[in-house]
């Protein structure tokens, strides 16, 4: 990543937090079905992404306020800040 371009929420990514399982969190104690994952790089919950019906990791960060999250998709490799609306490849 090149610092110049990030805003500091993810600057202060150091370490990637994967996901742990590749389900949402949420959507597996419903039954719903999601597109795609995503890993808040604050707590490490994975939840689905916007394209979900759900659309539970938006709902975490505005619950939370934890700015980061990473793709948990295989093979990608991004995070986007929330806050300043940053992606950035890793």
């Amino acid at each position: 990543m090149k610092n110049e371009q990030l805003c500091e929420h993810l600057r202060q990514i150091k370490t990637i937090i994967q996901p742990k399982d590749l389900v949402c969190e949420e959507c597996i104690k419903t039954g719903d079905d999601w597109v795609h994952l995503r890993t808040c790089q604050t707590c490490g919950v994975t939840l689905c992404c916007d394209d979900s019906p759900n659309t539970h990791i938006t709902k975490h960060y505005h619950k939370t306020d934890h700015p980061v999250i990473i793709s948990a998709q295989p093979g990608e490799q991004w995070l986007w800040c929330y806050k300043d609306e940053i992606f950035a490849e890793y």
